[in-house]
């Protein structure tokens, strides 16, 4: 499988993939097309999430108030139980994300 091909022609919604799925990790592509998170809902997972931004751009925003920008080849770690939501991706351009969740 290649993560850049094979897109979704349906992103009405974001998209979730899960790749692989072993005892404590959990791969996942993820499409976005403009999509955000509700105003009113945050993530708050009981795993770390490694995201890495493959293609197109995206925007994360966290509860304690800090904003982060990510364009393709930009990576972030999220602690475990950290809230936060995406607040932006691109509306005119299939934003791919590689997200590792790990215990």
């Amino acid at each position: 499988m290649n993560l850049l091909k094979d897109l979704p022609n349906d992103l009405t919604r974001e998209v979730f993939d899960d790749l692989l799925t072993h005892q404590q990790l959990r791969i996942e592509r993820i499409v976005s097309k403009g999509q955000i998170t509700p105003e009113d809902e945050w993530y708050d997972q009981e795993e770390h999430e490694w995201v890495l931004v493959l293609q197109g751009a995206g925007e994360l925003t966290f509860a304690e108030g800090s904003v982060t920008h990510l364009k393709a080849g930009d990576h972030i770690n999220i602690p475990a139980h950290t809230k936060h939501k995406v607040s932006w991706t691109d509306p005119n351009k299939e934003t791919i994300w590689l997200a590792v969740f790990y215990q």
